[in-house]
């Protein structure tokens, strides 16, 4: 999440005694989501009317292959972004089943803190580093 994003939303106070992941957190982390997914749509957009704009053919070979290396990366940005937006409508759906906030392994609180500094995540801090463990070990 950009850290422009994380400084329009205002960092969710719970109060005393208060349920975890009632109707107004659900909904704190739901307009996160919907802002974040709002903001990525626009960047993919604009890249796509910049793209259109620069559209230039080179006679120079070097600032042709240099143009395309540039689109090239942009576009493996976009498609990472798509795969974000993705991963967010997801997110989403499980907000609306309310399902969200809890570990996918172990079934505990992710906490707010965690899901306010990655709104998708999906285990807790614990299974989450016990996970990339493994991938460490997998990959010696």
């Amino acid at each position: 999440m950009s850290a422009e994003l994380r400084k329009q939303f205002t960092p969710y106070v719970p109060k005393k005694n208060e349920e975890y992941m009632n109707t107004r957190q659900l909904a704190h982390f739901r307009k996160i989501l919907e802002d974040w997914k709002g903001e990525l749509s626009q960047d993919i957009d604009r890249t796509v009317h910049t793209m259109q704009d620069e559209a230039t053919i080179f006679a120079d070979p070097n600032d042709r292959a240099s143009q395309e290396s540039d689109m090239a990366l942009e576009l493996r940005n976009r498609d990472r972004e798509r795969k974000l937006i993705k991963k967010i409508n997801e997110t989403i759906g499980k907000i609306e089943a309310e399902d969200y906030g809890y570990c996918e392994s172990c079934g505990v609180e992710i906490g707010l803190k965690r899901l306010e500094a990655r709104p998708t995540a999906t285990l807790c801090i614990d299974c989450k580093t016990l996970d990339e463990l493994r991938e460490k070990q997998v990959a010696k």
